[in-house]
């Protein structure tokens, strides 16, 4: 009991002391939060730490947390790990009840719904806060309180749970009590969140409330959340029958629901539906003549602001370490650390310029299955610049998309393509060279600071930053925008009411700005997918590519059960050792040769984040997540 004690007490003493070194002297706790909360400044400070909690979706999913990295997103080197690189471990299978997980969620997001919890029991109106302030304010740390649960229930399965600042006196059954299902959580949170939509303001005027939830944020994480808790990892999961948390319940609903896509389905409409009456739409950007300009629109929907023009941000995060990111997505000939790279999986997945997709599938010893009818080349070098309607000016300007004697696996592809992936012989603009990612040239290896796939991830990098001159413009941290919107209501719609002309709506909004070809039976079309297979399929390959890298598909492959398949074989990429610029595969020197690069391990415990051994050894009543077992 005395540990319980100290665990709050401590918890009490970090929200106290990291809201700010300006506390005074106090006699005891009461007395200072007597002084906190009576003062504007340091009110707002507390709660500006309780806001600190929400991830860092930049950096931090790239090394910390590893949502990028632990997905088929991101390849940092694997010679990283012993500089604390820990998801990288664990897509390698060294993933155990006793690994460091750098993310914290299990123990810092309790400390951020308790201050929450606290910030609303003794906020009030003051000279300086009135009454209004105030309420958004207690509705701002109940958004918080709802979305550290979603975060951490997302991540264990199971977590526990208090509706209210914990007395530390209170018997040790109120302080242990183990977790909650899976179900009920996503109820109370579904809940709390449809609440405060109609509570909290769907924008704010004032720029220091850059940030602040809204009712659009409300909106979009519960809609995500719905999504997620349709999907067939937990509805209807067979494996999780007979898992139970400490009180006898079952931790997982084994009995599959078509209800719970109907839900999501309308809570993704709703998003939308709300989120375009607060003026919120896709990020566009145009040539002169005034039709779309796809590089430009996707490229700077990552970068700008709201204020920029950018209304597609739902839900942003104003401060993240980018600079880190983009040292790290720099070649190393370039003055950075070069080894943020993409699998030849992300570089398969991206469309044609055609709109159609070049690679099927693959063989079994790991060749690809071209589509023939794309016009898709593995062979051979270009021997002229490819040229479109465009400003983006990354390649020489002047609508250049590629130089002569590019590899023929990188022409004629969708602008989605060139935007996010950084390949061997493409120009980088701040050098005024092309890369050279060849084993012993500027950028390659052998060194950990080379990409082992043979690209550099471009997604989120900014294209004025210069890491000569130490320049890295700001951008935001968006953590939910309107495509991801379209898509989620495009997939749960096609669950629920197969055939709905709203599929393909939101669907083509998405290929459209994105410059590829939309489904249809007009000119300039490709055919629609027939059949809600084959619409599934088409949904799931576009949303591989629109959201690749932001922290999105790692969740798509948990919540679609298809990490076995996916994050468990060999990972391929060009030859890492290679040192010519050839494409001949008799040639052991040749860069543009498929070669594996290492082998991810991937199990069905691997689904679930495994409670920390050190907390099940400390509270009898936590139960370990599904598969996993003391090392």
């Amino acid at each position: 009991m005395k540990l319980i004690k100290y665990f709050y007490l401590l918890i009490i003493c970090f929200s106290v002391s990291s809201c700010a070194d300006f506390l005074d002297n106090a006699p005891d706790d009461q007395l200072t939060l007597e002084i906190i909360f009576n003062d504007k400044e340091r009110t707002e400070g507390w709660l500006a730490n309780i806001y600190s909690g929400i991830p860092d979706v930049i950096w931090s999913y790239a090394k910390y947390i590893g949502y990028d990295t632990m997905s088929d997103d991101l390849t940092p080197s694997y010679r990283w790990t012993p500089w604390d690189w820990k998801p990288i471990d664990f897509t390698m299978g060294n993933w155990y009840t006793d690994s460091e997980w750098k993310s914290n969620f299990w123990n810092e997001l309790p400390q951020r719904i308790r201050q929450a919890y606290i910030f609303i029991e003794n906020v009030h109106p003051t000279r300086d806060l009135s009454e209004a302030e105030v309420e958004n304010m207690k509705n701002e740390a109940r958004f918080l309180i709802a979305y550290y649960y979603w975060i951490n229930t997302n991540a264990y399965g199971s977590v526990p749970f208090f509706d209210d600042v914990v007395d530390v006196n209170a018997p040790v059954e109120e302080l242990m009590k183990g977790q909650v299902p899976f179900d009920e959580m996503v109820d109370w949170v579904d809940g709390q969140l449809f609440d405060l939509s109609k509570k909290l303001p769907a924008s704010y005027s004032e720029a220091r409330m850059y940030g602040r939830a809204t009712s659009i944020m409300c909106l979009a994480v519960r809609a995500r959340m719905l999504l997620f808790a349709a999907s067939p990892l937990v509805n209807g999961n067979p494996d999780y029958a007979g898992f139970q948390n400490y009180d006898g319940k079952e931790r997982f609903n084994s009995t599959y629901s078509a209800e719970k896509w109907v839900r999501a389905t309308k809570a993704c409409k709703e998003l939308i539906d709300a989120a375009h009456a607060a003026g919120h739409k896709l990020y566009y950007e145009y040539n002169e003549d005034g039709s779309i300009d796809p590089f430009m629109s996707y490229q700077n929907m990552m970068f700008r602001r709201e204020a920029d023009g950018n209304k597609e941000i739902l839900f942003v995060r104003p401060d993240c370490n980018f600079g880190e990111y983009e040292g790290h997505a720099t070649p190393r000939g370039c003055n950075g650390n070069g080894g943020l790279g993409v699998p030849q999986s992300l570089v398969d997945a991206f469309f044609m310029e055609n709109g159609l997709p070049p690679i099927l599938g693959y063989n079994a010893d790991n060749t690809p299955i071209i589509n023939a009818t794309s016009g898709y080349s593995e062979k051979g070098f270009s021997t002229t610049e490819e040229v479109r309607n465009t400003k983006w000016n990354e390649t020489q300007g002047d609508g250049k998309v590629t130089l002569a004697n590019t590899f023929n696996m990188y022409c004629h592809r969708e602008p989605r393509f060139y935007v996010s992936v950084l390949y061997n012989g493409a120009w980088f603009k701040s050098e005024g060279r092309t890369t050279r990612f060849m084993s012993g040239e500027w950028d390659g290896g052998p060194t950990h600071d080379a990409p082992q796939q043979g690209y550099l991830v471009r997604k989120k990098y900014h294209p004025e930053t210069n890491r000569r001159e130490g320049y890295t413009p700001y951008r935001p941290g968006i953590v939910y925008r309107l495509g991801e919107a379209y898509l989620n209501y495009a997939e749960a719609l096609n669950e629920s009411s197969p055939g709905s002309a709203d599929i393909l709506k939101y669907l083509n909004l998405i290929r459209e700005r994105a410059g590829v070809p939309t489904y249809g039976s007009a000119a300039g079309q490709i055919p629609a997918p027939s059949g809600q297979a084959a619409m599934r399929e088409a949904i799931y390959r576009e949303r591989r590519v629109e959201l690749n890298n932001e922290g999105i598909r790692y969740d798509d492959i948990r919540r679609l059960k298809l990490g076995e398949k996916l994050l468990n074989g060999d990972v391929m990429g060009m030859n890492f050792g290679g040192t010519k610029y050839s494409d001949d595969k008799n040639d052991p020197e040749s860069f543009f040769v498929r070669t594996k690069s290492f082998r991810k391990i991937y199990s069905k415990k691997c689904y679930w984040f495994p409670v920390h051994q050190g907390e099940i050894d400390k509270d009898p009543t936590l139960v370990q997540a599904p598969f996993w077992v003391t090392k």
